[in-house]
């Protein structure tokens, strides 16, 4: 069987990383992706590192290099007449339309909706901004600290063992830009929906997406919490005991919540007696003694590595976890033994190992992915052989700085 979206035309008018996030996870199912990037300089996210040998060079930065993975690159300027009759022509041969507004602004192209269906009346039309298409913010710009800060998120972070050790500190945003993965990952799935609708109805439909509300969505329960008991939660969020500890080579998440969990915690610890002292007895014991409990954790875990502490416990019953650097996944033989990580090799910047789709299809290999391309290097194949432009013409463009 073919990919779940072979066939499916996904035209990426985005820059950044929501936009060309949502495209990509179109693109890894199998839709054909054709990017569209500005004359010159492209998407603004060629010049993110890192780059090999630091050198900057916008057909090598690592953030496209993985954003760009398995679409082909024109570069057009939709705002120049010829540019938006060019734009037009593949709108109607497109399925879907991915736009997205740069850092700091609002407005990506301030296309009408109305008239894209007079082009294409089977189109679905997904635009990411901000704060979406209405309300007394629907023009503000905005970066990714603006969005996530604005969500709610930030006000928590850090919380934990972040808190403790430094309380003074103001919240902060999450770093590789969180919110605009969220907010691209949102704009696939109300995507991959709006393709399943227009299966039903036969028309496409405009899919709204707020990067406020993609991130505040993934926070539910902190919304809940104060809607329904009032309770406002802040950096200063905590288990009463147990949680995140340092130790030998790291972090690690250790909560021992319930009696068994526990006495399993101690038994590992060689010091069973602390399940029946009366302080630590109960569950609500060892919350009223809570920093005497995590004392006891704390200068347990100093002395031991992530991996001891992780195997020790959760196979005697009490909940722990490693917080894993990157070059612990590298190296897991559970990712390895899955194949998540692949070699791609790229014209410019050599074969590297990138993280792919995290699904797997029992009837539908997956297919290779197919490296990032250069700026412009579908130009010909794209405007010349799809849509019937000559060569001369093609120059001509060139020359005009439409292309």
């Amino acid at each position: 069987m073919s990919a779940p979206f072979a066939g499916i035309t996904i035209l990426e008018r985005a820059s950044f990383i929501a936009g060309p996030y949502c495209a990509k996870l179109l693109g890894d199912l199998g839709a054909t992706v054709v990017k569209v990037e500005p004359p010159g300089f492209g998407d603004p996210a060629r010049s993110f590192g890192p780059f090999p040998g630091d050198l900057p060079d916008r057909d090598q930065s690592g953030l496209f290099l993985y954003l760009a993975t398995n679409k082909r690159s024109i570069t057009l300027d939709p705002a120049l007449p010829t540019g938006r009759d060019l734009f037009n022509r593949l709108i109607s041969k497109a399925d879907v339309l991915v736009e997205d507004a740069c850092p700091g602004t609002a407005e990506p192209l301030g296309l009408d909706y109305a008239s894209l269906k007079e082009i294409n009346p089977r189109l679905v039309y997904v635009s990411i901004t901000p704060y979406g298409q209405d309300g007394p913010r629907s023009r503000w710009k905005a970066h990714h600290i603006n969005t996530f800060h604005v969500a709610g998120e930030g006000y928590t972070m850090p919380g934990g063992i972040g808190y403790s050790m430094f309380p003074d500190r103001a919240p902060i945003t999450a770093g590789a830009h969180v919110g605009e993965y969220d907010a691209g990952l949102t704009a696939a799935s109300a995507t991959v929906a709006a393709l399943f609708a227009r299966e039903v109805w036969g028309l496409g439909q405009h899919v709204d997406v707020s990067k406020q509300e993609a991130t505040m969505s993934v926070n539910r329960l902190t919304l809940a919490l104060y809607h329904g008991i009032g309770q406002l939660n802040n950096r200063s969020r905590n288990y009463e005991y147990g949680g995140i500890y340092a130790c030998k080579d790291g972090y690690v998440n250790v909560y021992p919540r319930e009696d068994h969990q526990w006495r399993a915690l101690v038994e590992v610890m060689s010091r069973p007696e602390l399940a029946d002292q009366e302080r630590f007895r109960t569950r609500a014991a060892r919350i009223e003694h809570g920093e005497e409990a995590n004392q006891v954790i704390r200068e347990w875990t100093a002395t031991r590595s992530k991996s001891e502490i992780y195997h020790e416990l959760a196979s005697n019953g009490c909940p722990a976890s490693p917080f894993s650097t990157s070059e612990d996944l590298f190296k897991s033989p559970q990712l390895a033994a899955r194949g998540f990580f692949t070699d791609v090799e790229h014209p410019k910047a050599g074969t590297l190992r990138y993280p792919s789709q995290p699904y797997q299809f029992s009837s539908s290999p997956r297919p290779a992915d197919q490296p990032a391309p250069l700026l412009g290097q579908h130009n010909e194949e794209i405007l010349c052989g799809e849509l019937g432009l000559s060569l001369e013409e093609l120059t001509g463009l060139r020359r005009g700085g439409v292309i």
